[in-house]
């Protein structure tokens, strides 16, 4: 197999019959030693996460494809920290959707004039532009269909896919008493077809989860999910 990157929490290598290999590492993001799944720099290196961060997405993406939901998850060897996809043609260089349940993070910080810390939303959804030297900014649909990186048939399709996908996993957490109050969700497209499917992973490190107010560590968080 051939490194195609080395990626901030996990490399990405091509097998021989054409899928990708997902390596994933202890890296997690954040900023001055504190986790952020918002955070686009590696803030602390967590060990025994990558494998956390492994078991969390196979559990999901296996309910997804229970569910009929596209994505390019094939499989996942947990010993090895390692997960099978299809290839996949990213939006643009990246494109990032997060939908959200309560107001923290950077929603706090763009619209904390208006906005309660903890306040509950209706799984609002932003979509976020790939890229750490603008600190991935958002994005409108007007600006996605006039840069030409989403049509606005495939920006109404991503987000009803992102508030379907979220609600599953918001679902999944509630029948363990855990509350989710955000997600970050990547899509690109796979197969001859170019279907839109959910791609990269599905872990602790993309989402924030609480249980009685309290935040939930990514490491715990799958103690209580998944172990």
């Amino acid at each position: 197999m051939k490194l195609i990157n080395k990626g901030k929490t996990k490399d990405v290598y091509k097998l021989d019959n054409g899928d990708y290999l997902l390596k994933f590492k202890d890296d997690v993001t954040g900023e001055d030693g504190v986790f952020d799944p918002g955070a686009n720099t590696v803030g602390l290196t967590v060990e025994g996460s990558g494998k956390s961060n492994l078991k969390m997405s196979k559990f999901f993406f296996d309910i997804l494809k229970d569910k009929g939901i596209p994505t390019h998850y094939i499989d996942a060897n947990i010993e090895n920290g390692t997960m099978t996809v299809k290839p996949a043609k990213v939006f643009g260089n990246g494109l990032e959707v997060i939908c959200r349940y309560r107001a923290v993070g950077s929603f706090m910080r763009r619209y904390g004039m208006y906005a309660k810390e903890g306040q509950p939303l209706d799984a609002f959804v932003e979509f976020t532009l790939k890229d750490d030297e603008r600190k991935d900014p958002p994005i409108t649909k007007d600006g996605l269909n006039m840069l030409g990186i989403l049509s606005s048939d495939e920006y109404d399709k991503l987000k009803e896919l992102t508030i379907k996908i979220s609600n599953i996993v918001k679902e999944e957490l509630a029948k363990k008493g855990l509350e989710l109050y955000d997600i970050k969700l990547e899509f690109g497209r796979i197969g001859e077809d170019n279907e839109i499917a959910l791609i990269d992973e599905l872990s602790g490190g993309n989402m924030r989860v609480y249980k009685d107010n309290k935040y939930i560590e990514p490491l715990e968080l799958v103690k209580l999910v998944v172990e």
